[in-house]
């Protein structure tokens, strides 16, 4: 088991009443617990990051270490508190860029806009 694991699995397997630190790939073979694992993901601030429904919703207010990080209001912020370490703040990429064209699709179906600061390309990772 990865420090990555303990770090998310951890607190989410506490949260949802699951030992998923013993069993990690119910999460992935579990639709019940996949689904309750995403949803704990998505509303839930792992310090120093906002929850992903904070920032989507325009709850989250960057701070000024945010702001000097590029870290702004919209989807990009999102796609940060996922993958930062691994996508953001290294410039465009055809995975990124396809990410966002799925973001927009998205919104394009439900008829709402995009917001500003799609993606993540300029921002440094939260610590």
């Amino acid at each position: 088991m990865s420090f990555a694991s303990n770090y998310n699995y951890g607190p989410a397997g506490r949260a949802i009443g699951v030992d998923l630190l013993s069993n990690p790939d119910s999460v992935a073979t579990d639709p019940i617990i996949s689904f309750k694992t995403a949803l704990w993901f998505w509303m839930t601030p792992q310090s120093p990051k906002p929850s992903c429904h904070d920032v989507i919703t325009g709850r989250w207010i960057p701070s000024g270490a945010d702001t000097s990080a590029g870290r702004l209001p919209g989807y990009g912020v999102i796609t940060n508190i996922i993958n930062g370490g691994i996508e953001c703040g290294k410039g465009s990429n055809p995975q990124a860029d396809n990410r966002v064209g799925f973001y927009k699709r998205y919104c394009d179906i439900m008829g709402i806009g995009y917001g500003n600061n799609l993606d993540c390309n300029n921002q440094r990772p939260f610590a």
